[in-house]
């Protein structure tokens, strides 16, 4: 497995293999974050077809209260690992480990995530890695069905945070 930063070329495999809610690809839309210089995004390969990803948004949460009790801490969103049948192999991890390196080669001592309240899965392993709850917050974000209906969600999540060695 390797991991590396999205290619526009990219975008096209990521629909493909990982699909996105909406008409609007997530991965396009990360990828021009990135090419705006807000988020770095990445893609974990294996055997050249896409299995996992995670944006590294440089920005920060999006959470007002995420923001007020860490200011101008990155955050890692969209971490996510497909098929389900990859996960627990260990390619989540690599894709945190390689979001921490970039952000301590950015000078960066901290980093963080949200976490779904009914993913404790998720949690623990979180935990593990060493991040430890900060706040709570709702994760609010939309998305454009086929049939041009806006879909509006809101998911109770808990903010963790982890202090990156130098």
């Amino acid at each position: 497995m390797k991991i590396a930063m999205c290619r526009a070329a990219d975008v096209a495999l990521l629909d493909q293999y990982i699909g996105s809610a909406g008409v609007t690809s997530s991965h396009a839309r990360r990828f021009a974050c990135q090419e705006a210089g807000e988020s770095t995004y990445l893609v974990a390969w294996l055997d050249d077809r896409p299995v996992g990803h995670a944006e590294v948004r440089w920005t920060g949460c999006a959470a007002a209260e995420v923001r007020a009790a860490r200011p101008g801490c990155p955050e890692i969103n969209g971490l996510g690992v497909w098929p389900g049948e990859l996960r627990s192999r260990g390619i989540g991890s690599a894709l945190i480990r390689a979001a921490e390196e970039l952000t301590r080669e950015r000078g960066l001592d901290v980093i963080g995530l949200g976490v779904g309240t009914d993913n404790p899965r998720a949690a623990e392993l979180y935990a593990r890695l060493g991040y430890r709850p900060l706040t709570g917050y709702v994760d609010r974000w939309s998305y454009e069905g086929g049939d041009g209906t806006t879909h509006e969600c809101a998911d109770p999540c808990t903010f963790l945070v982890k202090e990156l060695p130098r």
